[in-house]
């Protein structure tokens, strides 16, 4: 393949993944400009905090659902998701807006960018997994099948990794990724490194706020 069509290529990849970014999160312009980096990655930060925290407030309905069909050995694994999820929100809220590195830099590789793109695209849409799941975790309580198990089970793994996956983004931005990280296809299984968040009721999130 000629340079100019590979070039080309990366070009156009480039652009729908900024259109992409654009019609998930209002008003990103992207981190080309290094006067808008750390509002793009504020906006970044405020779409993930209000979409993880719209998933959140479906659980304290899912387990008591599961009280009523009588589920009751399944709230500690329920409440495993509703702790995975607050520390996440935590951490997108906390997060510092720049880290240095790429957000510093006067001048920087569209390798670089592109790489932070593509990870916070599959970032948000991984995000967006987790209202199909909710949606199947509800329908097995309700139909009271043994689906139940898988269910929960993989909303586990999902909040799991997506905060081992929030923790590596750091790494992107300082392009200290010792391998490629593809946050689109970065598998979900496994535990957590986070800690558990103390508190688990709805006081304890508060209300949605912009990421700082």
């Amino acid at each position: 393949m000629a340079k100019g069509k590979l070039l080309d290529e990366i070009k156009k990849r480039r652009e729908n993944t900024l259109e992409e970014l654009a019609d998930i999160i209002p008003g990103y312009k992207g981190y080309k400009e290094k006067e808008m980096r750390r509002e793009a990655d504020r906006l970044l930060r405020q779409t993930l905090v209000r979409r993880l925290e719209e998933q959140w407030r479906r659980l304290p309905d899912l387990e008591k659902k599961m009280l009523s069909k009588g589920k009751i050995s399944y709230l500690d694994e329920a409440e495993t998701v509703v702790n995975r999820l607050q520390t996440l929100v935590d951490k997108v809220k906390g997060a510092t807006t720049g880290y240095g590195g790429l957000f510093d830099a006067v001048r920087v590789k569209e390798k670089e960018l592109d790489s932070l793109y593509d990870f916070d695209l599959g970032l948000l849409k991984r995000v967006g997994d987790l209202k199909a799941a909710m949606a199947r975790l509800q329908e097995a309580i309700e139909k009271g099948t043994p689906s139940l198990d898988k269910a929960i089970e993989q909303l586990q793994d999902m909040t799991a990794g997506l905060n081992d996956l929030w923790d590596r983004r750091e790494e992107v931005i300082l392009g200290e990724a010792g391998e490629e990280i593809d946050a689109g296809q970065a598998p979900v299984e496994g535990t957590s490194t986070a800690a558990p968040a103390e508190k688990s009721t709805e006081e304890g999130m508060g209300a949605s706020e912009e990421a700082h």
